[in-house]
C-alpha cells in the first residue's frame, strides 16, 4: 500500500488523497492497532521482508501521526489537509487569472454542485476543493456499500470528477513547472 500510495502522489494527486483517505479509514477499521492492521492488510499482501518491513513501518508511522493528531476516530491527517490546501492554493491561482480558459469552465461546470454540496454541509469552514473530494469519497463509500446512489448524484459526481481530474493534471503541470500565472 505505501508503494501505490508513493506512486499514486507522483502521478495523480486526487487519486492519492482519495487513497489516503482510504488508508486512514483502513486503520480506524483496525482500531489503531498495528497487529490488526499487520493481520488484515499487510500479510495478506505476501511481500517480501524487505516491502513488509517498509509497509510496516509507514502504518505505524501513519498510527502514531493519527493518534497525535487526534484523528483517531474521524478527520484527516495534516499531510492530507496538506494536499488539499496545495490544490486549493493552486485552483485560486487558475482562476484568478485568464490563462487557463479550460480549467475555468471545468470548474464553473462543477461550481453549481459545489454549492449545492455547500448549502447541505454543516461545515461551513470547507474550501470548495475539499467539499468536492468529500462528495468524491462519500460516493464512492456509497457503492462499497452497496447503497443507491441516485442518477442526479451520478451526475453531479461526473462533473466533480472531471473537474478534480482536471485539477490534478494542472497540479502535475505546476510541480513540474510548466504553468505560468503573471500575464
Amino acid at each position: 500500500m505505501f508503494k501505490i500510495a508513493r506512486e499514486l502522489k507522483s502521478k495523480n494527486i486526487a487519486e492519492y488523497l482519495i487513497y489516503m483517505w482510504q488508508v486512514e479509514d483502513l486503520i480506524r477499521a483496525n482500531k489503531l492497532d498495528i497487529d490488526k492492521v499487520m493481520q488484515h492488510l499487510i500479510s495478506p499482501m505476501k511481500l517480501s521482508s524487505e516491502d513488509e518491513e517498509a509497509e510496516v513501518q509507514w502504518f505505524k508511522e501513519l498510527i502514531d501521526m493519527m493518534f497525535v493528531e487526534g484523528v483517531n476516530l474521524k478527520g484527516h491527517l495534516q499531510i492530507n489537509q496538506n494536499v488539499i490546501l496545495s490544490l486549493t492554493d493552486l485552483h485560486h491561482q487558475i482562476i484568478s487569472g485568464t490563462r487557463y480558459p479550460f480549467y475555468n469552465t471545468a470548474y464553473y461546470k462543477a461550481l453549481p454542485f459545489i454549492v449545492e454540496l455547500r448549502s447541505k454541509n454543516s461545515e461551513e469552514h470547507l474550501s470548495e476543493i475539499e467539499i468536492c473530494f468529500n462528495a468524491m469519497y462519500g460516493v464512492m463509500l456509497m457503492r462499497l456499500q452497496g447503497k443507491e446512489v441516485t442518477p442526479d448524484t451520478t451526475k453531479a459526481i461526473e462533473v466533480i470528477a472531471a473537474f478534480l481530474s482536471t485539477l490534478a493534471g494542472y497540479y502535475a503541470k505546476d510541480k513540474a513547472g510548466e504553468l505560468k500565472f503573471e500575464d
